[in-house]
C-alpha cells in the first residue's frame, strides 16, 4: 500500500501528472503539462492538463478551476480553502511565474488557493518564459520538491519545444545533487 504522503506517493502522483501531460493537444508555443491535486488523505481532488478546455489553459489552472476556485477569486486571494493547506499539487513542470496568455501566472494562482506543497519533475527551461515559479512559491513559504529522476519523462513530452535549442541547465540530463528529490531554493 502506498501511503498518502512520502517518496512513493510523490513518485506515483508525479508519474500520473506526466501521463496526463501526454493528453495535451500539440503546440509549438506552449508546454504540455499535467497536474494532479491530492488531498492529505491521498484522495485526488482534481486533475488538469494544458489546453484541456481552451488553447490558453495551463494544467495547474485547470485543476484549480475543477475544484471551484474561479480565476477571479484565485487572483484576488479569495476562495482559498483551508483543506488545501495540507494538499499537494503535482505538476510535470514548474508552475509558471510569467504568463502571456492570461493575466495571472500559475504560481500566483497556487499561492491564492492556499495549497501548501508542490512537487515538480523539472524546472521550466527558458525556451518560452524565464521560469522562476518554484522560487516564487518557496519565497512565499510553499514547500516545493523537485524530482529530477522523473524529469526526462516530462521533457520527452515536450521534445518539440526543447529542440529550439535553449534549456535551463546545459545538457539538462542530470542535476549536481543526483537523481533524488530536492527542495528548490527560493530565488
Amino acid at each position: 500500500m502506498i501511503e498518502p504522503a512520502g517518496p512513493e506517493a510523490d513518485r506515483r502522483w508525479l508519474l500520473e501528472a506526466i501521463t496526463l501531460s501526454r493528453s495535451c493537444p500539440p503546440s509549438q508555443t506552449a508546454y504540455s503539462v499535467g497536474a494532479v491535486l491530492v488531498a492529505a488523505d491521498g484522495s485526488v481532488l482534481s486533475t488538469g492538463y494544458s489546453r484541456e478546455t481552451a488553447p490558453g489553459d495551463h494544467a495547474e489552472e485547470v485543476a484549480l478551476a475543477k475544484i471551484g476556485l474561479p480565476a477571479s477569486a484565485r487572483a484576488a486571494g479569495a476562495g482559498a480553502a483551508p483543506e488545501l493547506a495540507a494538499a499537494t499539487l503535482y505538476s510535470s513542470l514548474e508552475p509558471c511565474a510569467v504568463r502571456s496568455s492570461r493575466p495571472v501566472p500559475c504560481a500566483e494562482l497556487i499561492l491564492a488557493s492556499g495549497i501548501g506543497r508542490v512537487v515538480i519533475a523539472w524546472i521550466e527551461p527558458p525556451v518560452l518564459a524565464p521560469g522562476g515559479g518554484a522560487g516564487r512559491l518557496r519565497a512565499a513559504g510553499i514547500a516545493v520538491v523537485e524530482m529530477p529522476a522523473l524529469a526526462s519523462l516530462a521533457r520527452e513530452v515536450n521534445a518539440q519545444l526543447l529542440a529550439q535549442g535553449k534549456t535551463a541547465h546545459p545538457g539538462d540530463t542530470s542535476y549536481p545533487d543526483g537523481p533524488g528529490p530536492r527542495v528548490v531554493p527560493a530565488d
